[in-house]
């Protein structure tokens, strides 16, 4: 079916396609269609200029179109469109692993490519229950997540993860999951500027006393987010990750670190594992790897996970794992671009640098109808709204619709606003997302 614009078939016209995360009555009733996109900028489909707070989804770090991203596009589909990648690669797969391998740290130095966030987790549980296996440890099966995280949509993904909506409606999910406590106590965080200089020796006690309950011998891997970026941008108090890869070593229990919302720039940094100074065994990673232009993600492993799986199999596939498009040509070359534009433009750097003006500015909604909590990390923050009695989510979604009326486009879980700037964003455009917010948070009720 072409596309009718008239008002008369408009919703016939947006009907066949079930929309993701979205209440789609709501939504084709008052679609929100962005027609092109250009630097911080989209476009809708009534000629509106929308300002990209969020940065697409987490994923376009450098904004909308970047010329070096899309002549890499154009330029890889008239030379190889797609490889097959069992038993084959193609040049650009294997530049792009050595230069996201460069900036993790420590021996976080093999990449297993995938095609999203929702893949690289599911990869990263399957690579730690079988490393274990292949090192006479097949008792390692459990898998302990964190409440309120979120690592994907796969069943391996909601079985870890922690958002009570995502899991709720799907059964029992996988056997032998357990769940870490959350890390954020609002009576001693709230509107807490950055990490909470607070003891997070609680946890880990919490987290030893998990171990002791299950035997650290039937553990393969503890699996968390640097920030709870889905759950509504939550920031773990200092040194609760150091901490936690102290716990997990001291019992030989893997720890997978889910970076695809941290990964390439988020922090001011190449990475959380950097910016925390923490080694993971595995970092899974999506996302803003090429800016968001083609789907694409990996697990980055250590080398002791890659050495066992190579030593353990003298001959024949390694890990029986992969997926149709690992890898992808398209995706690779916009990967390289993509890599190749943080460094040479220095937008780490600019992050960084950027964070303290983005922080006051986010604070400076403290005291703005309906708040009950700021929180912020880098180029990214969360903001807490007071719900309504009988109507879960009503008004964050109202401050949502209201703050897109200004021409700013944030994202609403819930009564908590995300903002994730495009990492190039100057004062002028995060001035502008604040602005809006302000408003939104003054005209809903």
């Amino acid at each position: 079916m072409t596309q009718d614009n008239s008002v008369e078939r408009r919703n016939d016209w947006l009907q066949s396609y079930w929309m993701p995360f979205t209440p789609n009555k709501a939504f084709k009733a008052a679609p929100r269609i962005y027609e092109r996109a250009e630097g911080h900028y989209y476009y809708t489909s009534e000629g509106t200029k929308i300002l990209d707070a969020f940065s697409g989804l987490w994923c376009c770090n450098l904004g909308h179109r970047h010329p070096k991203i899309v002549e890499a596009i154009k330029t890889q589909a008239e030379e190889l469109d797609y490889a097959n990648a069992f038993n084959f690669g193609h040049p650009k797969v294997f530049e792009l692993a050595n230069v996201v391998a460069d900036q993790f740290p420590g021996d976080l130095n093999h990449v297993f490519f995938v095609n999203s966030g929702s893949e690289a987790a599911d990869t990263a549980l399957k690579m730690a229950i079988a490393y274990h296996r292949l090192r006479g440890e097949g008792s390692r099966t459990r898998l302990i997540g964190r409440v309120n995280g979120y690592h994907g949509v796969g069943f391996g993904g909601i079985s870890v993860g922690g958002m009570v909506n995502n899991r709720k409606f799907f059964g029992s999910l996988l056997p032998g999951t357990d769940h870490l406590s959350f890390p954020y106590d609002p009576a001693a965080q709230a509107f807490t500027q950055g990490e909470a200089e607070i003891d997070v020796e609680p946890y880990m006690r919490e987290l030893e006393n998990v171990i002791a309950l299950h035997d650290a011998s039937t553990i393969a891997a503890v699996i968390v987010e640097p920030f709870a970026g889905s759950g509504g941008v939550f920031v773990p108090p200092k040194n609760y990750l150091k901490r936690l890869r102290e716990v997990t070593k001291k019992h030989g229990i893997l720890l997978i670190v889910d970076e695809v919302i941290t990964g390439f720039g988020r922090l001011g940094a190449p990475n959380a594992a950097t910016y925390f100074d923490v080694e993971p065994d595995i970092v899974t990673v999506a996302k803003a790897i090429n800016n968001g232009a083609v789907p694409m993600g990996a697990a980055i492993v250590g080398k002791h996970i890659y050495d066992g799986f190579m030593d353990a199999t003298p001959a024949g596939v390694e890990f029986f794992h992969g997926y149709t498009y690992s890898g992808h040509p398209l995706a690779a070359a916009a990967g390289l671009a993509a890599q190749e534009v943080f460094r040479e433009e220095g937008v780490y750097e600019h992050a960084a640098s950027m964070a303290d003006y983005f922080q006051d500015a986010v604070h400076s909604l403290k005291g703005e109808p309906h708040v009950v909590d700021i929180r912020n990390i880098g180029l990214a923050a969360g903001v807490t709204v007071e719900g309504r009695d009988g109507a879960p989510g009503a008004r964050g979604n109202e401050v949502f619709v209201k703050t897109y009326e200004q021409g700013v486009s944030i994202r609403a879980n819930g009564e908590h606003l995300a903002i994730a700037p495009i990492l190039t964003s100057g004062k002028a455009e995060i001035d502008m997302m604040i602005d809006a917010i302000r408003t939104g948070l003054r005209a809903a009720a």
